[in-house]
Parts: structure tokens; sequence; C-alpha cells
């Protein structure tokens, strides 16, 4: 459903991404993991379209009004309400408002349908950015650190329904740093750091080679084995 294969990415006589491969299943949910700056977002930009690679190839298995986006920017429009907000974008994609509805109560926002954007937690925000994202049910949803910063309630919550989207057929390519998080998610992973691939495969597997087992799994020594880096 969604391809690298060789890409680079350089600004100016920075090369922040040098031959990055990767293959991503239908109905999977995948994790880019690494430290901020490693290029997780840079991939995102250039598998959207929003950056050109260098080199490289890249594809995606759904168009435009079949994808769905939550980055680190959520671009709400912060004077109007929540449900205003998604009724915007329902426009936009050419479906009913009561998708709206149903997609504040997806994320526990129902409550708040009313309340401007400006008067917004947080988290809060961060659920109503997923929400617009999920609202046209996309076939591909792309993920840039969405619990980055939230108290582990909400960030439980974003896990159920990120997972509840897999299970629902949608591929989920989701960027993070916190590699608990993505052991308890994603089905295969690939481990960035700075700009290459180090590793990839199931959480499992990689945990396996790496003998980085302790008491459960432990992705972040692998991280740390391979790179010599510490994950924020």
């Amino acid at each position: 459903m969604i391809r690298m294969d060789n890409v680079v990415k350089r600004f100016g006589e920075q090369t922040v991404l040098s031959g990055v491969s990767f293959a991503v299943g239908e109905g999977e949910i995948f994790g880019l993991l690494g430290p901020s700056g490693a290029g997780k977002t840079t991939i995102i930009n250039i598998l959207t379209n929003q950056l050109d690679a260098d080199g490289g190839s890249h594809s995606i298995g759904a168009g435009p009004l079949q994808t769905g986006l939550m980055l680190d920017e959520d671009g709400l429009y912060t004077r109007l309400s929540c449900l205003d907000n998604l009724n915007v974008f329902a426009g936009v994609y050419g479906i009913p408002r009561s998708l709206s509805v149903q997609a504040l109560k997806n994320v526990g926002l129902e409550d708040a349908a009313k309340k401007p954007v400006r008067t917004l937690s947080k988290g809060m925000r961060q659920r109503l950015a997923l929400a617009r994202a999920v609202l046209h049910r996309p076939k591909v949803l792309f993920l840039d650190e969405p619990t980055g910063g939230l108290d582990p309630a909400t960030a439980r919550g974003i896990h159920s329904l990120i997972l509840r989207l897999r299970d629902g057929g949608a591929t989920v390519f989701l960027t993070t740093h916190n590699m608990d998080e993505a052991y308890k998610l994603c089905d295969s992973v690939a481990l960035l750091h700075r700009g290459v691939i180090v590793e990839k495969g199931s959480p499992a597997e990689i945990c396996t080679r790496h003998g980085a087992f302790k008491t459960t799994p432990d992705l972040e020594a692998v991280f740390i084995k391979l790179t010599g880096v510490e994950l924020e």
C-alpha cells in the first residue's frame, strides 16, 4: 500500500535521507521510529507529495481523497467550533455533515462540539486533528507523533482509535520516538537514524535478533545498540 525505494532527500548541502527503502502492506500499522531530526516528517512529506525527493521512487495505493493526515501543525481554525471545523472539511470531501458528529464521538469530543478551538487543551486539539484526519474514512492514514506530549489516559484513547481504524481496514503510517507505543501498536517498524534505516521488521523479530528482552521486549535498547543514541 505504501512503498519507498532508495529515496534520497537533500536540503542544500545536507543530506537528510540516504537511500530509504521500505514497504507497508494493506491494513497494517507501520511505525517509523527515531528521535527528533531523524527524517521522519520529511518522509511523510515526500510520500504525501508535499516535498519532492532528489532520488529514488515512492508510491501510495490511494488517491488524495482516500488519504488522511495528522501532522505536527494541526491547521485547525481556532475561531471556529470543533464541529464547524469538521463541517468545513466535510464540505471539501463532499460527505454528509452527520459524519462530523460521528467523528467527534469517535475521539470523545462530542461534549465539546460547540467549543471554539482556541479554548481547547493540547490533548483535545490533537484528538480533534485526528477526528479531521479520519473524517472521510481514508484508506491510508499518516499520523506524525500523534500522542506527543499527551497525558497517558488521552494517549491510550488515541491508541484504541488507531487500532480500531486498522481493524476496519485502514493502513496506518505512524511516526514516533516512543518505542513502547510502537511495540503496542505496530505490525512492523523501521528504525531511522540520521536519514538511514538501520533496522526493520516486526517489533518482536527485531528484539529477538538483538537479544533485547528483559521482562518485556525493548525496542529502545535495540536503537541504542545500533546507533549509540538515546531517544528523547
